[in-house]
């Protein structure tokens, strides 16, 4: 072929070649995007279009949810899996900070359960046990005290989610106690009637020793045995006084607690008298652990869960206070026995509420009590420790008669809704402040009260509303500085004497001596008796 006609030749193919280029010039387009897609890196070699093609891969096989938020993380993922050797047996794992550990946990809270997709209707009005925490929330914050909005509203779905899963008639929001490791999220709660959990009676321990003591005893009526003589004490040890029932005293309230909200409830166990008396001689940081054992002098009875109760008990027998007329006793009920303290009241519907003004009175007699005192003994109502059961009254009369020990005066406690104004000076402290939240709209302001007893515990009243709260470390207020109570004396050694004082063996020389000198004194016995019975004879 001559030069002409490969000229020729080329001239028509770009003819051609720009012929369709002018008809397709989306075909171009996607030419020059892919090319430039695939130009590698001068830095790590990777071109762009193959780590899209990964990406998506990666994407479409685990299809996570909301795609369009995790895509950054899916990409970097991607990326840094190449430069990571495959050879190598030991990989790095990012741990999760515990900040998003919680948020993750935290992130059910937001979320709806099964069967809540539907909104309920308006004009159904339904009753719900979860208070309405946003405006005691208000409240509390005119007054500077409380919590955060965004861990109130974390709270409050925490405890929408203890109402779903529990069978409750109220909850309420009794107050945040904090720890050296992690703090407690408390709520008070009332079963409904008939649907409470049954808790399990822990069994009393038995000492090793009185095992013993029984077995040695059903082993000597089975077999005859020689008589000790070795003497038996015949001490017993005082009496244990009983925990208070379900629904009455200290254990009138049920108490749930998380360490963070999202976190599970868990379920404290009832209080007993043991751990209240214990929990008034000691003072505890808490750890943060239910399971923590409580390490103190004198020992106390259980572990944290248990002084957890009973701090709580004790902080609302003392702290938890209402406006004067808005609960009062139930007029159907018949009359107490005389020497009985009333332990139900009921709303009030009629009642009104208190002007503001007379609620920071100084007095405070417009504020009550409206939990029951915990007595010395440890419960709210006294139990006599020298009442006998019917068992008891069988043993005595097979068994022979003993003095009777003298009857113990009853502890008494004020009764329920007494006023503020008779509660007891701290060291010529007030046991509760009272003032306006703010002195600068006053006609918008509400009463407020801090207890000085057990700081952190406070209560707000406002027109018919009010409520109580506690945050703080648990601890009573003392004017002195805690020091742990001395461990008791040493205990006397039983008299010496020579009765019972031991001496050495006497050696073989010492007894042949003793023995000659008891055959000596024989013999003169002997001729004593001779000589007298002749003397006798002559007479």
């Amino acid at each position: 072929m001559s030069d002409a006609q490969q000229n020729i030749s080329l001239s028509n193919s770009q003819s051609v070649i720009q012929s369709d280029l002018k008809i397709n010039p989306k075909e171009t387009d996607y030419i020059n995007a892919k090319s430039y897609l695939l130009s590698a890196s001068s830095a790590t070699g990777l071109n762009l279009f193959d780590h899209l093609s990964q990406v998506l891969a990666k994407v479409l096989s685990e299809r996570p949810e909301n795609v369009v938020d995790v895509f950054e993380d899916v990409s970097k993922e991607t990326k840094r899996a190449k430069f990571t050797s495959q050879v190598d047996t030991v990989q790095d794992k990012l741990d999760q900070s515990t900040e998003v550990a919680l948020a993750t946990i935290q992130k059910k809270l937001f979320s709806k359960g099964e069967g809540e997709d539907e909104a309920p209707e308006q004009d159904e009005e339904v009753e719900t046990p979860l208070p309405n925490l946003m405006e005691l929330c208000f409240y509390f914050e005119q007054a500077a005290i409380g919590l955060n909005r965004e861990e109130m509203i974390r709270i409050w779905l925490a405890l929408k989610t203890l109402v779903d899963s529990h069978p409750l008639q109220h909850v309420r929001f009794w107050g945040k106690l904090l720890g050296t490791e992690q703090n407690y999220i408390v709520a008070e709660v009332e079963y409904r009637e008939g649907d409470e959990e049954e808790e399990e009676e822990e069994e009393p321990e038995v000492d090793q020793e009185d095992e013993g003591l029984k077995d040695d005893d059903e082993d000597g009526e089975d077999e005859d045995q020689e008589e000790d003589d070795t003497p038996k004490p015949d001490y017993k040890p005082p009496p244990v006084v009983p925990k208070e029932d379900n629904r009455s005293g200290a254990n009138k309230k049920t108490y749930f607690v998380c360490n963070e909200p999202g976190k599970p409830w868990i379920k404290l166990p009832q209080v007993t008298p043991s751990q209240i008396s214990s929990a008034r001689q000691i003072k505890k940081y808490f750890t943060g652990r239910l399971d923590a054992p409580v390490v103190s002098y004198p020992p106390f009875p259980g572990n944290e869960a248990n002084y957890l109760r009973a701090q709580i008990a004790r902080i609302s027998a003392g702290t938890h206070v209402s406006p004067l007329g808005f609960y009062q006793f139930d007029e159907e009920e018949e009359e107490e026995e005389e020497g009985e303290a009333r332990d139900n009241f009921v709303e009030n519907l009629d009642f009104e509420g208190i002007p503001v003004r007379d609620l920071i009175d100084p007095t405070l007699s417009n504020w009550v009590h409206h939990v029951q005192h915990i007595l010395p003994q440890g419960r709210c109502s006294w139990w006599n420790p020298v009442q006998k059961t019917e068992e008891e009254f069988e043993d005595e009369d097979e068994e022979e008669e003993r003095e009777e020990p003298d009857e113990p005066e009853p502890e008494v406690g004020p009764p329920l809704l007494t006023p503020l104004s008779e509660d007891a000076e701290i060291s010529n402290m007030p046991p509760w402040t009272a003032k306006l939240s703010s002195s600068l709209i006053s006609q918008y302001a509400i009463a407020v009260l801090h207890s000085n007893l057990w700081p952190g515990a406070h209560a707000f009243a406002f027109d018919k509303k009010f409520e109580n709260i506690y945050i703080g470390w648990g601890h009573k207020y003392s004017t002195d500085n805690y020091s742990p109570p001395a461990a008791p004396a040493i205990q006397e050694e039983f008299p010496s004497g020579p009765e019972i004082t031991e001496v050495e063996d006497p050696t073989p020389e010492e007894e042949a001596a003793l023995r000659a000198a008891q055959q000596e004194a024989a013999e003169a016995a002997e001729e004593m008796e001779e000589a007298e019975d002749e003397e006798e004879d002559e007479d």
